[in-house]
C-alpha cells in the first residue's frame, strides 16, 4: 500500500509538471525563489519571464509576485520579483507585492488574504514544473481556485538527474504536507 501511495503520488507529481494551463484568471501568482541584493536568482528570473508571457498573453491582468526576506536581506523575494517586473515591461499598477512567507505555504496563504481582499480568487500559479502540484494543492487549500503553468527552461529542468531529484523532493515534500501538515491548514 505505502508503494502505491508513493508511486501514486510522483506519477502525479511527474504528470502535473507537464501541464501547461492558461485560463483567463483574477492573477497571476508567482512563487518566490532565492534574489541576490534585488536581483532574481536564475531560477526567480526564468518564473518571472514565464509570468511575463502569461500576462503578455491575457491570461490575467496582473500578477502578484510573492516571498519573504531572510534575515539581513535588503529586499523581499517580491520585491525583487515586482522590481524585475516592472524592469521588464509590466505597468507597476499590474504587479502586487506579497512579501510575507518564507515557504510555498505561508506565500501562497499570504496572496489568497490579498486576493479576497481584493474580490479576486482565481489564478494561474507560476512555479518550477516538479513544484506545481504541491503548489497547486496548498492554493486550493487557501481558499483560490488555482492552475499551474510552470515555467519549462532554467537550471531545475536542464538534465535528467535535476528532474529525478526534484520528483523525488516534491513527492516527499507532497505526502508529508498530505500526511502531516493538511491537517493543521485544511481545519
Amino acid at each position: 500500500m505505502a508503494l502505491l501511495l508513493v508511486g501514486g503520488t510522483a506519477f502525479r507529481v511527474w504528470y502535473v509538471a507537464r501541464a501547461d494551463e492558461r485560463p483567463n484568471v483574477d492573477a497571476i501568482v508567482v512563487l518566490g525563489a532565492a534574489q541576490y541584493d534585488g536581483t532574481p536568482s536564475q531560477v526567480f528570473a526564468h518564473r518571472l519571464g514565464h509570468a511575463k508571457e502569461l500576462y503578455d498573453q491575457g491570461v490575467a491582468p496582473r500578477i502578484i509576485t510573492t516571498g519573504g526576506r531572510a534575515p539581513g536581506d535588503a529586499h523581499s523575494e517580491a520585491e525583487a520579483g515586482a522590481d524585475w517586473l516592472t524592469d521588464n515591461g509590466v505597468p507597476a499598477a499590474d504587479t502586487l507585492v506579497v512579501s510575507e512567507g518564507v515557504d510555498t505555504l505561508r506565500s501562497l496563504q499570504g496572496a489568497s488574504r490579498e486576493m479576497h481582499d481584493r474580490g479576486w480568487a482565481t489564478t494561474v500559479i507560476v512555479s518550477d514544473p516538479w513544484h506545481s502540484l504541491r503548489a497547486h494543492t496548498m492554493a486550493e487549500d487557501a481558499g483560490l481556485e488555482a492552475w499551474t503553468s510552470p515555467t519549462h527552461s532554467g537550471p531545475i529542468v536542464q538534465t535528467r538527474e535535476t528532474q529525478v531529484w526534484y520528483i523525488v523532493r516534491e513527492t516527499a515534500a507532497l505526502l508529508y504536507y498530505n500526511l502531516a501538515a493538511a491537517d493543521s491548514v485544511r481545519s
